[in-house]
């Protein structure tokens, strides 16, 4: 078995899930990261910069949606490492075109709700029911789940439904995981990002860099994939063991409702 811990991240290519990769190698984790594809340009790249940090980098391609094809890809990481001590729930997409409201058509919305919500309500159910049963196998073993959602859990965007919808869903996940498995010895938490400067959200960089102006985050500025990454380094350190089912906003002061 392992004797390092081992971090499961999804969507670990680009954004916010790679410099989630990054940070968790620096706490020393050994990371399985979880792409669309496993040799593509980011993932290969990603590779050095993990292992210069003496962490091992096992690159594993999977469309989280693809739920059948979860007991593999878990699989596959229990042989390679003999533990799972976190999962990052962070893979996401936005619509290729946004529509409105009213236009919203039922492949696209399916997607998304298939990326979004489904898939990592599926593989955190079955990472769980591991964790479980690795808590009499490995020593010390303080297993934790998170799950990044979005200012757009409890904010309105009627040209992104899809999203609203499937981060607001995931947002309820985080928290009945929460609720079930505390009795099991596992903490599950809710990262909830802001205005974070990715490829997601560079096709409206121009409306939001005015909003910010305009006072839309009261710190004034884009948030930073590393802004996210640095806390779940905090939870993963185990600095926040006492608060199961937490919402972490990282999100400059979004979620302040001021007059």
């Amino acid at each position: 078995m392992n004797p390092k811990q081992v971090a499961i991240i999804t969507g670990a290519s680009r954004g916010i899930g790679r410099a989630i990769s990054l940070a968790l190698a620096s706490e020393g984790y050994d990371i399985a990261a979880i792409a669309r594809t496993s040799d593509s340009e980011c993932m290969l790249s990603l590779q050095p910069e993990i292992e210069a940090l003496g962490a091992q980098f096992f690159p594993i391609g999977l469309d989280v949606a693809h739920t059948n094809l979860h007991d593999e890809a878990i699989s596959s990481i229990l042989d390679r490492y003999g533990r799972i001590d976190l999962l990052i729930n962070n893979a996401g997409i936005a619509p290729i075109e946004r529509k409105d409201l009213l236009d919203l058509d039922e492949e696209t919305f399916d997607r998304v709700l298939s990326v979004n919500l489904r898939g990592p309500v599926f593989l955190a159910r079955r990472v769980a029911r591991e964790m479980i049963w690795l808590k009499d196998q490995v020593k010390d073993y303080r297993p934790s789940i998170m799950f990044v959602t979005s200012f757009l859990a409890y904010t309105s965007f009627t040209n992104g439904v899809d999203v609203c919808i499937s981060k607001a869903g995931l947002s309820m996940a985080a928290l009945v995981f929460a609720d079930r498995l505390s009795e099991e010895g596992i903490n599950v938490y809710e990262i909830r990002p802001g205005l974070i400067k990715t490829e997601l959200t560079s096709r409206s960089k121009y409306k939001f860099d005015r909003l910010i102006t305009e006072g839309l985050i009261p710190q004034k500025r884009w948030g930073t994939p590393e802004d996210v990454a640095k806390a779940v380094a905090s939870l993963a350190r185990g600095d926040w063991a006492f608060s199961a089912g937490t919402i972490f906003e990282v999100s400059g002061g979004m979620n302040i409702q001021s007059i």
